[in-house]
This record gives C-alpha cells, sequence and structure tokens, in this order.
C-alpha cells in the first residue's frame, strides 16, 4: 500500500500542468500588483492567485486569458500608427522662434553693424538670447558630459568640455619692456609726419629734425645720409620694396630719392606746392601726399616723373598706403575722410573707388593686411579715437573699436595675426589686437610721449615705435615659438620650394 502511494506522490510531482507551490510570482501579477496601489485592486489580484493544489481542483487554477492591468491607463504608447516617435516639449516660444528663422533663412542681408547691435540688444532683452544665434530645434537643458578620460577623434560632440587632446597649450612670451631704445634727439613731434621706416634689408630711416639717419639692426651701426637746410625739416621717408632706395618727403614740397649703398642722391622731384608728409611706394611707382590735399604719382624711371594727381582731400594727407597687391591706395587726411583710389597710373585724373566718411578726427594711422589684401585698417585721431575695419571689394565697415586714445599708427604682424596700434594722449602705449575678433591680447607701456609712429621688422618679430619723448624702442612682441619657426623653415625647404639649377 505504501508503494502505491509513493508512485502517486511521485507522479503528481513530475505533471508539467500542476501549479507551482513555491515559486516566485509571475511578471502579470507583480506587474498588477505596482499598477494597482488600492485595496479593490490588491483584493482582486489576490483573488487570481493560484491556490494549493490539494484545496483546488487543475480546473480553478487555469492561467486568465486577460492580462490584468490592462484595463488600468499605465501605459503611455500611442496605439496609432507612427506614434512611437519622440517628440521634444516645445513651448509656443519656440514655435514662432523656428518660424522666424525659417522665414528669414532666404531673405538679403543688408544690415549694418549698427543696425546688427540694435537686433542683438533688443532679442537679448526680449527672449535672453541673440535670434541670429538661436537654433530652430533644440534639446532643453545641458548636454551631456563625456566620461573622465574620454577620447575621441572624431571629438564629442555632445560634451561641453573640451577633451586634453583639444586643449592648446600658450607658450608664447611677451616681455613687457622693450628689447632695445635708441636715443632720437630733436625728433618733431607733429602727428601729421611719417618719420620711421624699416626696410627688407633691415636697415631703419630715421628723420631727426632736417637729418636724416639709417641704423643697422643687424650691427648697431648709424649712418648720417643726408640732410637739408636748417630752417627746413624731413617730413616724410619712405623704403622701396627691394630696400635698397630710400623717398625723402621735405617740408620745401620736393621728394628726393636715394641709394643707400652708395649714399648718393638720385633725384629731386618737384611737383608739390607745400611739404610732403606721406610716402608710399609701389613698384616702381612713388605716391606722395601734401599739406595742400593733393596726391601725385612719380614713375622715377622716366625724367618726367610726375604722371598723376589725386584730388579729393581738402587739407594734408598725413595717411598713405598702397595695398599689398598694388591694387588699391589708400590715403587719409586731416579732413577725417579716408579714400581708395584705384591703381590708374596712365590717366591724369582719378576717381575713388570708395571714401569713409565715418571717422570724426584726422586719420592718419592706415594699414593694409597683408594676408586679406582687401582689408585696410585706419584709426581716427584725438576727436575720434576709433579703430575701424574695412572691406574695399564691398566698401563696407566690418568692425569698429573705440580705442579710448588718439591712434597715431597702425601696422600689422603676420606671425601672430594681430594688429598693433600706437597711441597718444593719454597713456601713450602700444596695444596688440588679435584680428578679426579685436580682442586686446597685450598693451606695451613705457613711452613718455605719445608714440608717432610704428614699423615692423622684415621678419616680423619686432615693432619699432618712435615718441615724442625722443626715444626709439624695439619691441620683440611678435618672435614665433622656437618649435613654431623650425616648423616653418622646415616647410620652406622642401623641394617644392627649392629653384631649378
Amino acid at each position: 500500500m505504501s508503494q502505491f502511494v509513493f508512485e502517486n506522490d511521485l507522479q503528481s510531482v513530475l505533471k508539467l500542468d500542476m501549479p507551482i507551490t513555491n515559486a516566485p510570482m509571475p511578471r502579470w501579477q507583480r506587474k498588477a500588483s505596482s499598477s494597482s496601489g488600492s485595496g479593490s485592486t490588491s483584493a482582486n489580484t489576490s483573488s487570481l492567485t493560484p491556490v494549493k493544489a490539494g484545496n483546488k481542483s487543475l480546473s480553478t487554477s487555469k492561467t486568465p486569458g486577460k492580462t490584468p492591468g490592462k484595463n488600468t491607463k499605465v501605459q503611455n504608447t500611442p496605439s496609432k500608427a507612427g506614434g512611437d516617435r519622440y517628440i521634444p516639449s516645445r513651448n509656443k516660444q519656440q514655435l514662432e522662434v523656428a518660424s522666424f528663422l525659417l522665414s528669414k533663412e532666404n531673405e538679403p542681408c543688408n544690415t549694418t553693424p549698427t543696425e546688427k547691435d540694435h537686433r542683438k540688444a533688443w532679442s537679448m532683452n526680449l527672449n535672453g538670447y541673440d535670434i541670429d544665434e538661436a537654433k530652430i530645434v533644440h534639446l532643453v537643458g545641458k548636454p551631456l558630459n563625456a566620461p573622465e578620460g574620454y577620447q575621441n577623434n572624431l571629438k564629442v560632440l555632445y560634451s561641453q568640455k573640451t577633451t586634453p587632446a583639444s586643449t592648446k597649450k600658450t607658450t608664447r612670451y611677451m616681455s613687457s619692456v622693450p628689447d632695445k631704445i635708441l636715443d632720437a634727439p630733436e625728433i618733431r613731434n607733429d602727428f601729421y609726419l611719417n618719420l620711421i621706416d624699416w626696410s627688407s634689408q633691415n636697415h631703419v630711416a630715421v628723420a631727426l629734425h632736417n637729418n636724416v639717419y639709417l641704423w643697422n639692426a643687424a650691427t648697431g651701426d648709424i649712418v648720417l645720409l643726408m640732410q637739408v637746410e636748417s630752417e627746413e625739416h624731413i617730413s616724410s621717408v619712405s623704403w622701396i620694396k627691394e630696400g635698397n632706395f630710400l623717398a625723402v618727403g621735405a617740408s620745401d614740397a620736393k621728394v628726393q630719392l636715394w641709394d643707400v649703398e652708395s649714399q648718393k642722391r638720385l633725384r629731386n622731384m618737384a611737383s608739390h606746392t607745400s611739404r610732403v608728409a606721406s610716402l608710399s611706394w609701389n613698384n616702381h611707382v612713388l605716391s606722395s601726399g601734401a599739406r595742400s590735399g593733393h596726391i601725385h604719382h612719380h614713375d622715377v624711371r622716366v625724367a618726367e616723373h610726375h604722371i598723376a594727381t589725386l584730388s579729393g582731400h581738402s587739407q594734408e594727407v598725413c595717411g598713405l598706403k598702397w595695398s599689398p597687391d598694388g591694387k588699391y591706395l589708400a590715403s587719409g587726411a586731416n579732413d577725417n575722410l579716408v579714400y581708395v583710389w584705384p591703381n590708374v597710373q596712365e590717366s591724369r585724373d582719378s576717381t575713388p573707388v570708395h571714401c569713409f566718411t565715418q571717422h570724426q578726427g584726422a586719420v592718419k594711422a592706415l594699414a593694409w593686411c597683408p594676408w586679406q589684401t582687401n582689408i585696410l585698417a585706419s584709426g581716427g585721431g584725438t576727436s575720434d579715437r576709433h579703430i575701424r575695419i574695412w572691406n574695399v571689394s564691398s566698401g563696407s565697415c566690418l568692425s569698429s573699436l573705440d580705442t579710448e586714445s588718439q591712434v597715431c599708427s597702425l601696422v600689422f604682424a603676420p606671425n601672430y595675426k594681430e594688429l598693433v596700434s600706437g597711441h597718444g594722449y593719454a597713456q601713450n602705449q602700444l596695444v596688440l589686437w588679435k584680428y578679426p575678433s579685436m580682442v586686446k591680447v597685450a598693451e606695451l607701456r613705457g613711452h613718455q610721449g605719445r608714440v608717432l609712429n610704428l614699423a615692423l621688422s622684415p621678419d616680423g618679430s619686432t615693432i619699432v615705435s618712435a615718441a615724442a619723448d625722443e626715444t626709439l624702442r624695439f619691441w620683440k612682441c611678435c618672435a614665433l615659438d622656437p618649435a613654431k619657426k623650425e616648423k616653418t623653415a622646415t616647410k620652406s625647404t622642401s623641394i617644392i620650394h627649392q629653384g631649378i639649377r
């Protein structure tokens, strides 16, 4: 008898359709119990729990045909086709901004920098952000940060923090004191004159009253090149691009041409009626600006040197610069105007390409960008104090910066793509600006009088400043790092740059 009881128990254990008494709760029961949360639901769930095999028959412990909890609204997945897409939450203002950005996408942009500033101010006050920098679709909240130490050659697009691989090391050293100081006795404290220039052969020409001196930057030798009569004075000097000829303008309205190697005067050109305060070379053509407001072109190869006259300014032309490609001549004068003239040397008269009237003071400081030949920088005098960047191709003003000081001279430094400005009252300093953002990089102080002129060395590493305190100060503020300099030298000695013998 006991054998039959044992066999019945064994068969009951091996049957697969019998309920499991000690098993964990099924998933549908856990889901129903978690979604309910009320007493009635829990009671309903307990009534659906299978009971022991000894108390109930097999027919009563059948699995329900409908999953409990379906009738409760706990699932938010839409039942419609395509309803499983992620739709970000957008408020009404975001939709209006997106609609505005889409509608203005194809509209022409003819706004001036002043109008852009006003629109940015209105947008910041109304929306809290700049509408020009807004995005049509953007996520709400901050983006996720990459794990610590995460490296990705394609850059981490979802991280706000820069990875170590993308962090730039700033190894540039800039001394706040001049590398060298030279005395310049009797240098004229006249804003309208251009009294220094640095040649491609590393010679600095300095006009001291009625004398012109040459200083060899390599050896330190000083040579007296020429002298005018004591009642006259030198008003401008300018080197030809090759660096072997020097043009000298004087208060007697004449322009002299000197060969510095033989120290002989080659020409004495007379065409102006008043002092020549500015000079600029374009190959064999020398342009001169006078106090009368006229600009003359001189072809130094022929006997009849005066080949053209530019009439536009009403007062003294104190700034004159040819563009690096020789296409345009920029002129600034005491009438607060900046003219851009075309390269028309054959005709006696010429019409300017542009006339910029935004400056409120005399414009002496002019500089062309050497790596963007259509970019011109101009600086105004005491009543203006602004540096303005112009695109001469379109005639637009790209930026305007209030320096809070008289702008006496400008020069571009190509080694670091910066603009260097020399100033007068009240700080008498040099300022380095990062181009094109015009963010101040550094200030160089030391002069006790206003900075009259600036000149850049042939290698672009040093800037010389002539000031009313009768000193020349050499600032080695643009020297390349040794590693960068070695890399540039390696590039220049490649087989592509070698000449064919």
